[in-house]
């Protein structure tokens, strides 16, 4: 076995450990030590095989999967996005902020007239299923162009209009990425899943697709981009949701 494929098969091994379920394993004690010591390791290994420049496979319509299955918060509860569903998003809008030196709000009209990309890509998810869903949105490159990030900008990150959890304990859901992952070509704002505006279930009226990570790093009904140089005043500090809870921050596949 040469170096090349070791690194792969150490890879694979790290991947498909994290491809075991997310609630039930956020439970056991041991699964946030073993989360932590796999992540310096797979993102080793990805920058040892070419790093996260390379472009996630890209299929064919004929690929498309019959349904594409919602994950997680489908259909939020919480009043002002309950309004907002109402309304048709016509007053929904997308700030831009934080570390940029020129802080924007744009609606979805708006998102529209921007360049778009679309792609026919693979969401994997961490809890072991998949599916080919045919994605167009706006490149987030576009969106960070008009903020003009600053020179301390390290990484996005995206809140959401879901708060997640149970009972008395829900919390405000945000994700991250890095300006590496933000500025690569496949990163999109999508607001079109198959053709057709994003259903609820999938995160409507906007979500993230980030296709070289897990499905978890894919932020659902996104309403603010903050650009950050550290995650200290959010949440416990480790750059998202379920990262806060045990999960590897970067989710490379």
């Amino acid at each position: 076995m040469n170096k090349r494929q070791f690194l792969q098969r150490a890879l694979a091994g790290v991947s498909a450990f994290a491809v075991a379920g997310c609630d039930r394993l956020n439970k056991s004690p041991w699964f946030a030590d073993v989360l932590s010591a796999g992540e310096s390791l797979n993102r080793r290994v990805h920058h040892l095989l070419g790093g996260r420049v390379s472009m996630a496979q890209e299929f064919t319509e004929a690929d498309l999967s019959p349904t594409f299955r919602g994950n997680g918060s489908t259909n939020p509860s919480d009043a002002p996005y309950r309004a907002m569903v109402a309304d048709g998003f016509v007053n929904w809008s997308l700030t831009v902020d934080g570390l940029v030196d020129k802080p924007i709000t744009l609606s979805l009209a708006q998102l529209r007239t921007l360049p778009s990309r679309t792609q026919i890509t693979r969401h994997d998810c961490v809890e072991g299923w998949s599916a080919i869903g045919k994605w167009t949105g706006v490149p987030l490159a576009q969106v960070l162009a008009l903020a003009k990030p600053k020179a301390n900008a390290r990484y996005v990150v995206f809140h959401c209009a879901d708060t997640y959890g149970s009972g008395g304990g829900r919390t405000p859901y945000y994700e991250s990425i890095d300006l590496l992952d933000a500025y690569h070509p496949q990163t999109i704002l999508a607001y079109n899943l198959n053709g057709k505006p994003l259903p609820t279930a999938n995160g409507a009226p906007l979500r993230l697709r980030v296709e070289r990570q897990l499905g978890y790093k894919h932020a659902k009904f996104v309403m603010r981009l903050e650009l950050v140089e550290s995650f200290a005043h959010l949440g416990r500090g480790k750059g998202g949701y379920w990262e806060d809870r045990g999960y590897q921050w970067y989710a490379g596949i």
